[in-house]
């Protein structure tokens, strides 16, 4: 059977991050979506996600296949009832389709002619960009237990204080010395060739994905998730970096979202809780407005490739799109579009030539391949969100 992942009607509610990847490729918990579906599938997916994505994140159809909704995160009970889809039929969770069974070509615009199976287990789902760092304590542990599942973890180093080392694993060539590493209240992953500096404290859930780094002292808290090749110091609260993003020094995060490629100056800090303690709100490009969280506790939310400089100060339920530059004094506005630079005293926009420059540059620091398909994609979305930008 054949398995591909869509990206369901949620797509539009995880901007910024959906502008740049398809829905499958959000990092929540340990993996990706994609990375949890095909450990549980042992099988490869592809994706049906926009257009302009597709070069970059490409469709395989086969003669018989199963579309998979990768808002939906996979457990063990719900694989079941994916791989025991029939021709024509449909597995919903409540009025959300979960997965349905297509042949090649057939073209599927609504489900009333489909058997309907309805799957009553629970199952996490990443509706909203907020639920990325909400929901990543259950994320994690899901994760943790999928990949250490009958797997020996490496020693762990003398050097190292812990409690409930039971709940800890580390892989192999992972570096971890005079740290402190709590797992009484969740999960703690140190991912292969990963390090960990002295005089780190960690307190779990955490997921410290392959090659990232906690810096000197760093200090850590709270269902996080620091993803590949990202370096983060400082204090961290409930926070999920996806990958290739730093935080290298001093200065609180806490209750965010950072994508790929991002980057904080020294002492940069947010605000998760509003002085009058109310519920937050967060831009949303669907309605383009601002819109109810349910929340006390919200931060950032910055889309990939987006820096500040030093000592920037970012307002609780703060949006940063793709590709934007904030710098200076003063709190910047709660959204700041795609490809915009400036800071507090007002924005122009950051042409992409520029943009350019500076995403080949930090990526061939990582030995990255800034790519014409990585181009295309961020000329589109520079496109896209220009009526956000005072021209």
């Amino acid at each position: 059977m054949n398995y591909i992942l869509f990206d369901g009607p949620y797509r539009d509610n995880l901007l910024p991050f959906t502008y740049t990847r398809p829905v499958a490729d959000i990092r929540i918990g340990i993996l990706t979506i994609r990375e949890k579906w095909e450990s549980f599938l042992e099988y490869t997916t592809t994706t049906v996600t926009e257009d302009y994505l597709a070069e970059k994140f490409p469709m395989v159809e086969m003669e018989e296949n199963i579309m998979i909704n990768a808002s939906f995160l996979p457990n063990k009970e719900i694989i079941e009832f994916v791989k025991g889809l029939k021709n024509n039929q449909a597995l919903f969770k409540g009025e959300d389709v979960i997965a349905f069974f297509v042949k090649e070509g057939e073209e599927v615009s609504d489900f009333s002619k489909f058997e309907a199976v309805e799957f009553k287990g629970d199952i996490l789902k990443v509706e909203n960009t907020w639920d990325i760092f909400s929901k990543n304590a259950e994320a994690i542990a899901e994760d943790f237990n999928l990949i250490t599942k009958d797997r020996e973890s490496m020693p762990i180093p003398t050097t190292v204080n812990t409690v409930n080392p039971e709940n800890i694993f580390i892989e192999k060539g992972a570096v971890l010395n005079f740290a402190t590493l709590n797992a009484s209240s969740g999960p703690i992953y140190i991912g292969r060739d990963a390090e960990v500096m002295e005089g780190t404290v960690v307190r779990g859930p955490l997921a410290l994905c392959h090659n990232a780094t906690l810096k000197l002292a760093t200090k850590i808290y709270g269902a996080t998730t620091i993803g590949p090749h990202s370096k983060v110091g400082g204090e961290v609260n409930n926070s999920v970096f996806f990958g290739f993003s730093n935080k290298g020094h001093d200065g609180f995060l806490g209750n965010s979202v950072l994508g790929e490629w991002c980057n904080l100056g020294a002492d940069t800090n947010n605000s998760n809780l509003k002085n009058n303690y109310a519920e937050v709100r967060l831009w949303n490009y669907k309605t383009e407005g601002f819109a109810k969280t349910g929340l006390q506790f919200c931060g950032l939310m910055m889309g990939d490739h987006s820096k500040c400089g030093i000592n920037t100060m970012f307002n609780t339920g703060t949006v940063v799109g793709v590709s934007a530059n904030i710098f200076g004094s003063g709190f910047p506005r709660n959204f700041v579009p795609s490809f915009s630079w400036g800071g507090s005293k007002g924005f122009v926009t950051y042409k992409t030539i520029k943009a350019f420059e500076v995403a080949e540059v930090v990526m061939a620091r990582r030995k990255e391949e800034f790519t014409e398909a990585d181009k295309a994609i961020l000329e589109h979305v520079f496109e896209e969100t220009k009526k956000y930008r005072r021209e």
